[in-house]
C-alpha cells in the first residue's frame, strides 16, 4: 500500500520559514517523482513543486521561486519543502503526492495522494 506521511505544516508570520517533509513508503521511491499541491479555500489545487526522482530534476511555480525549494533524502524515503519568505497568499493545505514523472501542469496526474499539512502565514 502507498503511503505518503506530510507534516510540518503551522502558524508563521509573514516573512517566516516552514519545512514541510512527505514520508513515502509502498513505493519504490526512485521510480517516481513526488510533488506538492496545495489548495486554499475557495480555490483550485496549484502544483507548487516537484522533484523528479530519477534524475535529480526540479520544478517550481512561479509564485514560489526563488523562496522554496525541494529536495530529497533517498535514505529516509522523504522529501521537503523549504518554504522561505512566506506570505499570506501562501496560507493554504498543502499535500504530498506522486506520479512516475512531474506533471506538466495538472495536478490530477497524481496518482497517489498524502494527507494535506495545513500551512497558515499571518501578517
Amino acid at each position: 500500500e502507498v503511503q505518503l506521511q506530510a507534516s510540518g505544516g503551522g502558524l508563521v508570520q509573514a516573512g517566516g520559514s516552514l519545512r514541510l517533509s512527505c514520508a513515502a513508503s509502498g513505493i519504490t521511491f526512485d521510480d517516481y517523482a513526488i510533488g506538492w499541491v496545495r489548495q486554499a479555500p475557495g480555490k483550485e489545487r496549484e502544483g507548487v513543486s516537484c522533484i523528479s526522482r530519477s534524475d535529480g530534476s526540479t520544478y517550481y511555480a512561479d509564485s514560489v521561486k526563488g523562496r522554496f525549494t525541494i529536495s530529497s533524502d533517498n535514505a529516509k524515503n522523504t522529501v521537503y519543502l523549504q518554504m522561505n519568505s512566506l506570505k499570506r497568499e501562501d496560507t493554504a493545505v498543502y499535500y504530498c503526492a506522486a506520479h512516475w514523472l512531474c506533471p506538466d501542469a495538472d495536478v490530477n496526474e497524481y496518482d497517489h495522494w498524502g494527507q494535506g499539512t495545513q500551512v497558515t502565514v499571518s501578517s
